[in-house]
C-alpha cells in the first residue's frame, strides 16, 4: 500500500489567541509584543499601523502579525549579522488584530535603516490567519524613501503597478509619526507577497 498525502489544515483562527495571548485577556506570558523599541533609545520612533482585509473587503479579525526588521543603523538583532548583534533592539514582535473595534494591528518600532546589498529600509512581515494552509510573507517600504526604493532588489521584480501595495504611508498624528500599511489578501489591491 502506497503512503497518502497528509491532509491540509489552515493555520487560524487560534494563532491569535496562542500566540498573542495577553493581548486577548489570557493570563499566559506571550514571547514577543509589539513595541520592538522599548529597548533600544536610539532612531526615529514610528508607529506602523493598519488592518488586514479579505477578499471582500471585510477587516479580518483574528489575525496575527509578526514584524522582523534592523535596526536604524541597519543591523539584525542576531549573532549572524556580519556588522555585527544589535543586542539594544530585538527587532521581532507580535500581534493580532482582534482587540481594537476596527480590527487594527499596530507596532510601536523604529525606522529601520538600509541593511546594505542595495536593499532600502523595510520591515519583514509574516501573517498568520484562517483559510491560510502556510503564512504569508510581505515588506514594509516606506513612501519616504523614494530613492532607496527605486534600487532595491526586490521591489524591481514586482510589477511596478503593483508595488504600491508595498509602501506604507507616512503621515504625523498627535501620537507621532505614523505609517498606515494595510495588507489586502485578495482583490484589486491585494497585497505582493513572497516566496519564503
Amino acid at each position: 500500500m502506497a503512503p497518502k498525502q497528509t491532509p491540509s489544515q489552515t493555520v487560524g483562527p487560534y494563532f491569535a489567541y496562542g500566540l498573542t495571548p495577553e493581548q486577548y485577556g489570557y493570563d499566559y506570558k506571550q514571547l514577543a509584543g509589539n513595541n520592538l523599541a522599548e529597548a533600544d533609545g536610539s532612531g526615529e520612533r514610528i508607529t506602523i499601523r493598519g488592518q488586514v482585509f479579505d477578499g471582500n473587503g471585510e477587516t479580518i479579525r483574528d489575525a496575527v502579525l509578526e514584524l522582523w526588521q534592523a535596526d536604524s543603523q541597519g543591523r539584525y538583532a542576531h549573532p549572524e549579522d556580519p556588522r555585527g548583534s544589535n543586542t539594544g533592539f530585538k527587532g521581532f514582535g507580535r500581534v493580532g488584530t482582534g482587540t481594537s473595534p476596527e480590527h487594527f494591528y499596530e507596532f510601536q518600532t523604529i525606522k529601520p535603516g538600509a541593511i546594505g546589498d542595495g536593499q532600502a529600509p523595510h520591515i519583514i512581515v509574516v501573517l498568520f490567519m484562517r483559510g491560510l494552509l502556510n503564512h504569508a510573507y510581505t515588506r514594509i517600504y516606506f513612501s519616504d524613501e523614494g530613492t532607496a526604493n527605486d534600487g532595491d532588489p526586490a521591489l524591481a521584480l514586482v510589477d511596478a503597478a503593483r508595488r504600491n501595495t508595498l509602501i506604507a504611508r507616512r503621515r504625523e498624528s498627535p501620537e507621532g509619526i505614523v505609517y498606515q500599511f494595510d495588507i489586502h489578501m485578495q482583490g484589486e489591491q491585494e497585497t505582493v507577497f513572497f516566496d519564503a
